[in-house]
């Protein structure tokens, strides 16, 4: 049976444990090992996650990993916080921290890009 909790790594507060059935995946995006390529000694994958309580609360979160390194961060959001934005943060944050900023685009502002597009549509 899998684990039915997951402590998500907070950026400038403790951790969360969630209990995952409590918080449903809603969005996320991915660079896992550049889709199964291995370069040289190196198996990056970054991870840009979103998910929703019921009660409108959300978390927003970033993994990056690499042999031996793996950096995380995120935000919890209260009912009414920008989605969207808090995405755009974490994904900044994530690109400072693992020195990722000055690839073209960054790979994490991609992820937060492919995140955004990937919540469910607003109708208008």
């Amino acid at each position: 049976m899998a684990n039915e909790y997951l402590t998500v790594t907070l950026t400038g507060r403790p951790p969360a444990k969630i209990k995952k059935a409590d918080w449903p995946h809603l969005a996320s995006a991915s660079d896992n090992d550049r889709h199964g390529a291995q370069i040289g000694n190196r198996a990056d994958w970054e991870n840009l996650v979103v998910r929703q309580h019921s009660d409108g609360r959300a978390m927003v979160y970033a993994i990056y990993g690499e042999f031996g390194l793996v950096i995380r961060g995120g935000e919890l959001l209260e009912k009414d916080d920008d989605l969207v934005k808090a995405i755009g943060r974490v994904a900044e944050r994530m690109a400072i921290s693992v020195g990722l900023e000055g690839r073209p685009g960054g790979v994490f502002r991609r992820l937060a890009n492919e995140c955004i597009a990937a919540l469910p549509a607003v109708e208008l």
